[in-house]
């Protein structure tokens, strides 16, 4: 094949700009070949460089006494949880990919965030994903949400590994780029914790896994421009994933990692053999060299740019050491698959691809890695001009419900409160039996086998709450996905992100950036929570706008005594209800002045990080004691609907509750205000003077009672509890 001319239509089209071209040019002394020109291109993406956000991630909090392997670092981040264990896990988007082919674009997320995991060295135990679309009543949306959820129920299914919780919302904002957020879970002793830096020069470069083909070329700079009319003819750009394929290369994966017969292993993710060839070498300072003609294809004639920049799935790259070839091949044709020396580790430090005995490439490895010499950039931000609009709104203007039972009914129904049953009952959730809570509660609970150990995941965020008030937004994402995991019994431990925004040279998109990440990191700060890693997605917007800020967060807790495990779910009439936490104040930002009033406006609630903690405390001390049946935090639609949620029991039996209020402010503000650091617990009568004083200081109030078949707040509610939860349960379909 003649190589296709650089020029300046051609530089374009593969996303460097001017000065990007000049700092090439600076660095090769000479002008790139097109191989060259295409793996700086995805390298250098937002995707695989995050050149535009990588300075302000660096000032989260990264450090932590139980870090084996900090953000960045590897894969996956790795969390010690004592008695020679640890936890990996992460969480990623494939939104574009989701975009043009929702069902391949989530199994193939599903797929990535798996493999992430198992290199490390872990055997993944659970996924749980986060996902956010338009109106379902569009058409297309409809169509995109059902792709989306049979390709995650298809792929982790057929792979083996539960689904336990996770996140659906619906706003306007996500119309035509729905976000696909994927987390996956994985144990691992520590002895097996895997690296990904190649090392020992003269060691072999090893190719495993699935055949390369065409799928998925120039996949990592799709997902770095925006979506536009042209984007469903990018389809190509999509991968195809073969979970039966992943399953076979886990088993072999986890098996040479156990054996101890390899160096270094990595992923082939986003810019496939690229990515994982450059970072292997320039995380070390070595160099790796590659032939493309010992690549194994499914397809003819692909050249060796095709071949560097395809992003099929099921792939992997190892280093191995000559005498422990054979057994590494032994090992994966075992598990009926193919294990190839395609490559070799040298000592000058370059990425050189060579096809036969042409040199098609040499570069620097340091000039296409994250944190080395590619581009940083930390973009303009301006305030938008709506933000103090909606901020300063008269929120007083919207009356109280004349009929409050109608209120309560609507916002139960609303599709961000309504039950997701439909949805995860797709996902096998039972699959390797270690579940112990299921999704529905405030957190998915996992056993840690042949421990008295579990841990709780969640995930969170609100995005109407972040486009109010980036800041509080993002702490409120990192605080509610805590109180999730100390609902179910958990300590937070760590956490890691998945930063959703729009395009980040539009500089009222980088504010909001901007303000996120300072508000995740005083929330980790707080919670003595740090991040694990996760990954940046820009450029979420489509031909009507950009999405909502969403810094989606995964939080990490664990239980010590699995036997001590809680869920949200009232247990026995006659228990008492209680409130720990203050009462709302005011409906800004919430579910019920959107779906009641029709406005998004006000400020997003305020997160009191010290009070926030303090709850944590006293929550995991009552559940550590004994003292409580049940624990649900208050969020998408305030005190009213924490408290009907927890009528709702898994089995579909019904518990009946009443409530006797003293209303501090508007009724409306205190039963659907959303603010944070409240919780409701029920408890017997006799536990009330134990629980009133371990809270000391803090806020705790009998609410009400556990009882009959009806939903009653003082004489401004009374709904049959059947007809509560019909109208919850019913909505999405």
């Amino acid at each position: 094949m003649i190589e296709p001319k650089i020029t300046p239509e051609l530089i374009k089209e593969h996303g460097i700009n001017e000065s990007e071209w000049q700092l090439i040019l600076d660095t090769l002394k000479r002008q790139p070949t097109f191989t060259e020109l295409g793996i700086i291109s995805v390298m250098w993406s937002e995707h695989a460089s995050y050149k535009n956000s990588i300075k302000l991630i660096k000032t989260l909090p990264r450090d932590g006494d139980a870090m084996l392997a900090k953000a960045g670092d590897e894969n996956a981040g790795v969390v010690d949880i004592g008695d020679g264990l640890a936890v990996s896990f992460k969480i990623e988007s494939h939104n574009h990919p989701s975009a043009v082919e929702p069902y391949h674009g989530a199994a193939t997320g599903v797929g990535g965030i798996l493999r992430d995991i198992f290199t490390m060295g872990a055997r993944p135990i659970a996924v749980l994903d986060s996902l956010r679309f338009g109106n379902p009543k569009d058409s297309n949306v409809k169509f995109l949400m059902h792709g989306v959820v049979d390709g995650i129920a298809d792929y982790g299914n057929c792979f083996g590994v539960p689904n336990v919780g996770g996140e659906v919302y619906f706003e306007d904002s996500y119309t035509g780029n729905p976000l696909v957020n994927a987390m996956a879970v994985g144990i691992l002793k520590h002895e097996n914790l895997a690296k990904s830096g190649a090392e020992g020069v003269g060691n072999y470069v090893m190719y495993v896994g699935a055949k390369t083909g065409r799928d998925g070329i120039h996949g990592a700079t799709f997902a770095s421009v925006e979506l536009t009319e042209e984007s469903e003819e990018k389809r190509t750009a999509v991968q195809v994933g073969d979970p039966f394929m992943e399953k076979l290369l886990l088993e072999a994966t986890l098996e040479t990692i156990e054996a101890g017969v390899i160096v270094a292993i990595q992923d082939m993710g986003a810019a496939g053999l690229t990515c994982s060839s450059s970072e292997m070498a320039g995380k070390t300072g070595v160099g790796i060299e590659l032939d493309v003609n010992l690549v194994p294809k499914r397809e003819t004639g692909m050249t060796p740019y095709e071949v560097m920049l395809s992003e099929s799935q099921e792939r992997m790259l190892m280093i191995v050491k000559p005498h422990n070839v054979e057994r590494v091949q032994a090992i994966y044709e075992k598990w009926d698959l193919h294990a190839e020396i395609i490559g070799k580790v040298t000592d000058d430090g370059f990425l050189r691809v060579k096809e036969g005995d042409l040199v098609k490439a040499e570069l620097p490895a340091k000039m296409l890695v994250l944190g080395g010499d590619a581009p940083q950039y930390v973009r303009e931000t301006k305030k938008p001009d709506y933000i103090d609009q909606v901020q300063l709104a008269d929120l007083t203007q919207f009356p109280e419900p004349s009929n409050y039972n109608q209120a309560l009914l609507q916002l139960v129904s609303s599709y961000n409160i309504a039950s997701k049953r439909s949805i995860y009952n797709q996902y096998d959730q039972m699959v390797q039996i270690n579940t112990m809570v299921e999704p529905g509660s405030d957190a998915g609970v996992v056993r840690v086998k042949d421990t008295n150990k579990a841990l709780a995941l969640a995930t969170d965020c609100n995005g109407r709450h972040c486009w109010l008030n980036p800041y509080e937004g993002a702490k409120g994402a990192v605080a509610e996905s805590a109180r999730n995991v100390v609902c179910s019994g958990a300590k937070p431990v760590a956490i890691t992100n998945c930063l959703n925004f729009g395009n980040p040279y539009k500089p009222e998109v980088y504010w909001t950036f901007d303000q996120a990440i300072k508000g995740i990191g005083d929330a980790c700060r707080a919670f003595e929570t740090p991040v694990t890693g996760g990954n940046v997605s820009f450029y979420n917007e489509n031909p009507t706008g950009a999405i909502y800020p969403t810094p989606t967060i995964g939080m990490l807790g664990v239980i010590q005594d699995n036997t001590k495990i809680m869920d949200q779910y009232f247990k026995d009439d006659g228990d008492v209800i209680i409130l720990l936490g203050d009462s709302a104040d005011n409906i800004g930002g919430s579910e019920y002045l959107k779906e009641v009033h029709g406005k998004i406006l006000g400020n997003a609630p305020y997160v009191d990080l010290v009070k926030e903690k303090r709850l944590y405390e006293i929550v995991l001390r009552l559940i550590d004691e004994g003292l409580i049946k049940s624990a649900h935090d208050c969020s998408d639609g305030g005190l009213a609907v924490a408290v009907a949620e927890s009528c709702f029991l898994p089995n579909n039996t019904l518990k009946g509750a009443i409530l006797d209020l003293d209303f501090d402010y508007r009724p409306d503000a205190e039963l659907f205000g959303e603010a944070h650091s409240r919780i409701v617990i029920s408890t017997v009568a006799e536990n009330i003077p134990a629980i009133i004083d371990i809270c000391d200081d803090f806020t705790c109030t009998v609410i009400g009672e556990v009882t009959g078949d009806s939903f009653k707040i003082n004489d401004i509610i009374d709904l049959p509890i059947e007809e509560l939860f019909t109208q919850w349960y019913n909505k999405i379909k």
